[in-house]
């Protein structure tokens, strides 16, 4: 037989396990970001030491050390004052017409489809700074965004 068709193992034909990829930038938080983290961290300390299966401990332990990674990189943020758009702040705001109204907070904590954006999407970073009645260019479009109401999300 030849050796092109003999195989060792399947092991070597899997992919590559690689580390969750951490966001760029700074890690920013909210008092509920840090503390996110913080119990996702130690949901997963206290979850290996239960498991047996060998795929389950590595695919933990991948978590665990991404959520390691993420609490001692935290940098929490003062609460905002709502004066303009920032970190930690709900901001309502018509765009294409529409009334939305998103939360900025950071990579981690961030849930779109509550409404919670990371301080680094296109959206959020399009209207950083601006005030209430500020229109601001988004998406290739001048004045897109018009901002209604700014206001703190934590105090």
């Amino acid at each position: 037989m030849s050796v092109a068709f003999r195989r060792d193992g399947d092991e070597e034909h899997l992919e590559p396990k690689f580390e969750l990829p951490i966001p760029p930038g700074p890690n920013r938080v909210t008092p509920q970001g840090a503390a996110q983290t913080l119990a996702r961290m130690a949901e997963f300390e206290a979850l290996i030491p239960t498991l047996s299966d060998e795929a389950e401990i590595t695919k933990a332990r991948r978590q665990l050390r991404y959520w390691r990674t993420r609490a001692a990189t935290m940098e929490p943020q003062p609460a905002p004052d709502g004066s303009e758009v920032a970190f930690g702040c709900t901001v309502d705001f018509t765009l294409n017409g529409r009334a939305r109204s998103v939360t900025v907070v950071g990579d981690d904590q961030a849930d779109p489809a509550a409404g919670m954006l990371a301080w680094s999407a296109p959206l959020v970073r399009a209207m950083m700074g601006a005030q209430v009645g500020d229109w601001c260019d988004f998406n290739g479009r001048e004045e897109a965004i018009e901002i209604t109401a700014i206001a703190p999300s934590y105090t």
